[in-house]
């Protein structure tokens, strides 16, 4: 089976379109948190992945969105639009939303959005961390976001080995316990403002991440509409 596996997603409708269709076939969608926050279309996106009939888990600005964690833990700028997004969850979405588990397991794979030890809030950015958190989940492989980078951790011979996906980039999953992130679709941080997703193939055992460009402007300028921060509206240009 073809899986398209994508995570903050961030209410950036284009970002998630053009993800879509850069990950084409594919027989199932899994995404990994932070559907909505920051973007300027959150119930445009719950609405296209509930079009492809997506599975997946809660992120931590999907939790405040609904309430269910304070948004003054955020940043001022993130504050500030998950705030506007909880005021544009329409009913159906608000339900989709609060559906979502913070784990969810399918086969070998566990999913979460930050970390295994805590999925909502928790950064898997260094070996250390990917260390500890080998230990808080029992499958093969563990798919993580929140970061907006694509990574990948291994275990190796009592080792962790760090890897840094880029376009194109191939891996094959084998015996080695691996958490794999496919990085950010519509808010990247890695400097490249390309939207990223990476595509799972369960038949070969094999992921593939995939960068993809998409109408950026269209985005800023939505948000500028909607009056949310300049500094989420100028970063989506630079990939930071």
């Amino acid at each position: 089976m073809r899986i398209a596996v994508l995570s903050d997603i961030h209410g950036n409708l284009p970002a998630l379109e053009a993800v879509l269709s850069a990950l084409e076939p594919f027989e199932a969608l899994w995404q990994l948190g932070d559907i909505v926050g920051y973007g300027p279309q959150p119930s445009e996106v719950v609405a296209r992945l509930r079009k492809e009939s997506a599975g997946g888990v809660c992120g931590n600005h999907d939790a405040a969105a609904l309430g269910r964690i304070e948004s003054s833990w955020f940043n001022e700028d993130a504050r500030s639009a998950v705030q506007w997004t909880a005021t544009q969850l329409e009913d159906g979405t608000r339900e989709w939303l609060a559906a979502l588990p913070e784990r969810a397991t399918d086969g070998p794979f566990t999913l979460v959005h930050g970390s295994p030890r805590d999925p909502i809030w928790e950064y898997v950015y260094s070996a250390p961390v990917a260390r500890a958190s080998f230990l808080a989940f029992s499958t093969p492989y563990c798919l993580v976001g929140h970061t907006h980078v694509p990574l990948v951790f291994r275990e190796d011979d009592g080792l962790v080995e760090t890897l840094s996906p880029s376009d194109g980039s191939r891996l094959e999953l084998d015996e080695r316990r691996a958490i794999l992130n496919p990085g950010s679709v519509g808010q990247p941080r890695d400097g490249d403002p390309r939207a990223c997703g990476m595509l799972l193939d369960t038949t070969t055992m094999t992921v593939e991440w995939r960068r993809v460009d998409y109408e950026i402007a269209t985005t800023q300028e939505r948000m500028r509409t909607v009056n949310l921060p300049p500094r989420l509206v100028e970063r989506l240009s630079q990939g930071l």
